[in-house]
């Protein structure tokens, strides 16, 4: 029987969850999910179950505003590292769902490393 991509992409998504919460030694999650028309992330404390920070192209302040490439994703990224100073944070783990690891996700991932958030 044929998987749907639909299918593939929720097995993708548990088995970097499961990753991730082997290794979690207290740091944060830093969460992408990328839709049709925008991108957002959440900095993410599991053990409180607080969100420490977010950043989307929703925000009008970004510029960005319903887009979804990968300017805007860098945009996106490097908001989501200065809120995390701001909050406190300098290391987090990478989560990118069941995302591929190219294009818009591997945009946002390295322009919050540039700007100071070790991933």
């Amino acid at each position: 029987m044929a998987n749907s991509k639909r299918t593939l992409f929720l097995k993708r998504r548990l088995r970097v969850r499961n990753k991730l919460r082997r290794v979690n030694a207290g740091r944060p999650r830093l969460s992408v999910h990328r839709s049709n028309k925008n991108i957002s992330v959440q900095l993410i404390d599991d053990v409180n179950g607080v969100t420490l920070a977010a950043a989307s192209t929703l925000e009008k302040d970004l510029g960005v505003v319903g887009k979804n490439n990968v300017e805007a994703a860098t945009k996106v990224g490097t908001a989501i590292a200065e809120r995390a100073k701001k909050a406190g944070v300098s290391e987090a783990y990478f989560d990118r769902g069941g995302f591929l690891f190219h294009g818009k996700v591997k945009a946002v991932a390295d322009a919050a490393r540039e700007g100071g958030l070790k991933i």
